[in-house]
Formats: structure tokens, C-alpha cells, sequence
């Protein structure tokens, strides 16, 4: 008899376990259900007898996707880090908490009075959270404010971030990767460099000089004056190794290229987290400005509220919540995550903090999803921090209860589609389970850090069964488990109930597998 998600033993195991207890002894619960479904249990039990999880652990739930049956699990208590699966809590609430049509608005407001073309007070700029504002949207925003007639502002530019707190790090953070793109400060006022939306970032592309020996060609993107860039990159012929490296220093926004490039070398394209992410927001508006024809007489002052009783001069809206989970969770955007945190904690506890964004994410999964939150530990939006830790059989329980949201078709929709090539579609998954029943079939969100692997989806079966499955792996030491994940998918996805056997499967990809991070987080490898 397959098990419903909260029965966890067989009535007929306790006869057994007091036999044991009585005599002293430990017992250790089946490692798999279902006897009912021989053919399942061997091929995915065979799958995670793989040597690479030696000394590691395996959470690994199955279960039909209409009625919620388990018919398959593994440890499905045990909690484990499930890396960038953390997203698939965190979307679906902001979904019912926030609704599909939420948009964040970034305003500019002035203070004081007009004399003919000059603004006699402060400019604001007003942020509440746009994940996917571009230095072309600022650059509309300055042209509206010349339409008012304001040549000339008297006082200050001034950076208006406050309905987020002023924590810009999610707690237990890698400080190595402080200044990588995935990992970037967190403000309710920042700018993306291209439409991968990336929050506070700029991009940094580097191409060799004409000849051995000249320096090598460098360009960021936005423009920019409140990033400084030191070319210290040599070009070198065209047959010797490239040495080249674009890191920012730690508390700056200087960014040294340095090394060595080839000639004929394709250009490099790297993408850096900025340093105070509202000052940069703050800079390339008042460069919009000046190209419009405005002079901000006084400095730009950050974090300080917009006063009752300003005028608003201009507004952008930004695109819905909607279409951000495209970009958010095909490429699993980490900065996206954060920001619909922080989000939820205004809107529900009128607080921009991570504390009362998860404490909204936590009512959700407990009072309306049916998740089970005192098995679960949720530390950030993204699931960067390592003491994020969820158990397979909870995932599963997500997954079935979103189906009956009237945002689920949205929610599925914006999950990677395992070996599409295009980018927002596949995503993280555009090159796996290709040449298998798994390809364009599996609906799944990927997770990764160092030793910590995750795939949770949705599958059709052979027979055309609809299956949920999570698969949450840890403490491995083996560069990468993916292609675990990717069998057990494939598996499910030749699955028909009833069968004698099921074949392992033998696994393709387009692409060498990366290291084990997010496949989006190797930019700008395709992979």
C-alpha cells in the first residue's frame, strides 16, 4: 500500500521495533516505500547506490501529483541543505503573498520650490524594491523630469532606500564571493546591467589590444563614474595561456583587470557585484540628468527618506511578479530571491527586513500550503546561506499543494524545462536529461553549493502519470552529483505503474558539466 505524506511506518514493523527496544537494540526505518512498486524502488535505489554518496546523505521523495500518494522515499525527514531549491518556498509565497501583478514603482519626487528652471530644494530618487530596474529606465525617468522644465536643482540628489532595512548581506554568506554577481548586496534601490537582471551589478568585458604587448581593451557597462576600473591586462600572443582576472577590491568599487589575454582571444565578459549597491543607482541617475540638461548643484546623499508633502515628479513601474519569475527562476537569480524577501516583509509585517520577509514566507507554507515548518530551517530568499535546511518529503508537499493555486500555471511555467537550448526556457537545466523521456518533460528547479546538490519538480510519466519529485543530496565530495538527479528524473519519466523492470539510463549532455554551482552562475559559459 503506498503511504500518504504524514504515515511514516508500516503497522506491522511495530511488533518488530518493540522486540528490538526490549532487547537493547536500535532500529533504522526501510530506506524506501512502496513494496507495491518493486520495478521503482530497485531502479532508484540503484541509482543512489552510487559510490559518490558514500558517507554523504540522500532525502529523496516520489509521489503521484494528484492525489499526493508517496511511491517512493528516502529519508524523507531528514533535512538537508537544499541550496537554490530554497527558491521554490520563497516564489511560491511571494506569488500568494504578494499576487502575480505586483510591481514596484522607483519614483522621483522634489522638495522646495521652482523659480523659473531651477528646483529651489532636494531631488529624490524613491526606490521600493524593482528588481529589474536598467540604466535605460533612469534615463527615462531623468528625460520626464526635464519635460517638467527643471534645469537646475539648488540642493542635493538624494537615494531614498528605506523601505528595505539596511542589511545588504543574507546571514552566513560566503565572504569569498563577496564581490561575485550571484551573490550581490541586497538595497531597495539597485541597477541591472543587462536583462539577466542581475541586481547591483556591472559587467566588465575585456578584449586584446591590436598586437603582443599593448594593453588590453576594457569596457563596463553601464558607463559609469562611481566605479573605477584599473587596466593593469596585457595582450600576449595568440598560442600563450590566459591568465586574466577581473576582481573588485573588498569595501571599494575599484575593480582590477589584470593578466594576461591573448591575441585573437574572444572577449572576456565578467559580471561584479558593486559596493553599496544605492549609491550606484544614485550615480548613474544624476549622469541621466546632466545628459538631459540638468545640474544637481549639491552631493548625492544615500538612505534617507523622502519627506511628507514632495511633489512627484516622474514615475516607472516596473514589469509584474509574474514575468520577473522568468528571469528569477530560470536562471536562478539569486538577487531576485532576496529582494521578494524583503518584499514580502514590508507588505506583510511593514518591515523590508530578512526576518519579516521569512516569517511571511513561513506563515504561507505553514497555514495555507501545509508545510510543515518546525522540520525546516529557512535563513535567506536564495538558499546562498548554508544553514538553509529542508527535508524532500516537505518540498513534495509544496509541490502538491501549489497545483491548486490560481498562479500555478505561472509558477510551473517559470521553472527550468529540462535540455531546452534557450536560455528563458531550459535555464539551469537547458542542457541535461537531453535524448531522454526526461527532455522538454521535466519542470524542475536545480539547487547547488559545494557539497550540497538539489533537483524538485514536476515529471509526466510513460504511462502519463503526473509524479512530483524532490531530490535533495549532501556532504558528497565528488565535483558534482547531477547526473544522480538527472537518472532519477529520467527514470520517472519512463516510469508505468505496474512495470517488472525499469532500465538505468545512460545520460548525454550538450555541454562539459561546470563545477557544481548554479549552471547560471557560470556566466558566461553555457552549460
Amino acid at each position: 500500500m503506498r503511504r500518504p505524506f504524514n504515515r511514516r511506518t508500516h503497522l506491522s514493523l511495530w511488533p518488530l521495533l518493540a522486540a528490538l527496544l526490549a532487547t537493547g537494540l536500535s532500529y533504522s526505518a526501510p530506506a524506501t516505500s512502496a513494496p507495491d512498486d518493486d520495478a521503482l524502488t530497485q531502479a532508484l535505489d540503484n541509482i543512489l547506490a552510487d559510490s559518490r554518496l558514500n558517507g554523504g546523505l540522500a532525502s529523496v521523495t516520489v509521489a503521484d501529483a494528484a492525489s499526493g500518494e508517496t511511491l517512493y522515499e528516502r529519508a524523507p525527514d531528514v533535512r538537508l541543505m537544499p541550496a537554490s531549491n530554497t527558491k521554490l518556498p520563497t516564489s511560491a509565497a511571494a506569488m500568494a503573498v504578494l499576487g502575480p501583478d505586483y510591481t514596484w514603482d522607483t519614483d522621483v519626487l522634489a522638495t522646495g520650490k521652482r523659480s523659473g528652471g531651477t528646483l529651489e530644494g532636494d531631488l529624490y530618487l524613491r526606490g521600493t524594491g524593482d528588481p529589474t530596474l536598467l540604466a535605460e529606465d533612469l534615463d527615462a525617468l531623468a528625460q520626464k523630469v526635464a519635460a517638467e522644465g527643471i534645469t537646475r536643482v539648488s540642493g542635493r540628489l538624494v537615494a531614498d532606500d528605506t523601505r528595505f532595512d539596511a542589511v545588504r548581506l543574507g546571514d552566513s554568506w560566503a565572504a569569498d564571493d563577496e564581490s561575485a554577481y550571484y551573490e550581490p548586496q541586497i538595497s531597495a534601490l539597485t541597477l541591472n546591467a543587462d536583462t539577466d537582471y542581475d541586481n547591483g551589478n556591472v559587467v566588465i568585458e575585456t578584449s586584446p589590444g591590436k598586437q603582443a604587448g599593448d594593453a588590453a581593451a576594457v569596457k563596463m557597462t553601464p558607463a559609469n563614474r562611481y566605479v573605477k576600473v584599473v587596466n593593469r591586462a596585457k595582450t600576449v600572443g595568440k598560442d600563450e595561456p590566459s591568465t586574466l582576472g577581473v576582481e573588485r577590491n573588498h569595501g571599494t568599487n575599484t575593480i582590477v583587470v589584470s593578466g594576461n589575454i591573448p591575441q585573437k582571444a574572444d572577449t572576456d565578459k565578467q559580471w561584479i557585484a558593486v559596493w553599496e549597491p544605492t549609491g550606484y543607482a544614485a550615480s548613474v541617475f544624476r549622469d541621466k540628468l546632466a545628459a538631459h540638461g540638468i545640474k544637481v548643484a549639491g552631493g548625492t546623499r544615500l538612505g534617507e527618506a523622502v519627506p511628507d508633502g514632495a511633489d512627484k515628479l516622474a514615475t516607472h513601474g516596473s514589469m509584474s511578479l509574474a514575468r520577473v519569475l522568468t528571469p528569477f527562476m530560470k536562471l536562478s537569480n539569486n538577487g531576485h530571491a532576496e529582494v521578494l524577501a524583503k518584499t514580502m516583509g514590508y507588505e506583510a509585517e511593514k518591515s523590508g527586513s530578512w526576518g519579516a520577509g521569512l516569517k511571511a514566507i513561513g506563515g504561507w507554507l505553514k497555514g495555507d500550503a501545509g508545510v510543515d515548518t518546525g522540520t525546516l530551517r529557512q535563513a535567506d530568499g536564495s538558499g546562498l546561506s548554508r544553514k538553509n535546511n529542508v527535508p524532500s518529503g516537505q518540498f513534495a508537499k509544496l509541490l502538491h499543494h501549489a497545483q491548486q493555486e490560481p498562479w500555478f500555471k505561472e509558477w510551473y511555467d517559470a521553472l527550468p524545462v529540462a535540455c531546452n537550448s534557450d536560455r528563458m526556457v531550459g535555464g539551469t537545466l537547458r542542457s541535461r536529461m537531453c535524448g531522454t523521456p526526461a527532455a522538454g518533460n521535466v519542470h524542475a528547479k536545480t539547487g547547488s553549493l559545494t557539497g550540497a546538490s538539489a533537483l524538485s519538480g514536476y515529471v509526466t510519466a510513460a504511462d502519463g502519470k503526473k509524479l512530483i519529485f524532490s531530490v535533495v543530496l549532501n556532504n558528497y565530495l565528488a565535483s558534482s552529483v547531477k547526473d544522480i538527479e538527472d537518472k532519477i528524473a529520467v527514470v520517472l519519466a519512463s516510469y508505468r505503474e505496474g512495470a517488472e523492470t525499469i532500465k538505468e539510463p545512460s545520460l548525454t549532455r550538450k555541454a562539459a558539466p561546470p563545477a557544481d554551482l548554479e549552471c547560471a552562475w557560470q556566466k558566461p559559459r553555457s552549460c
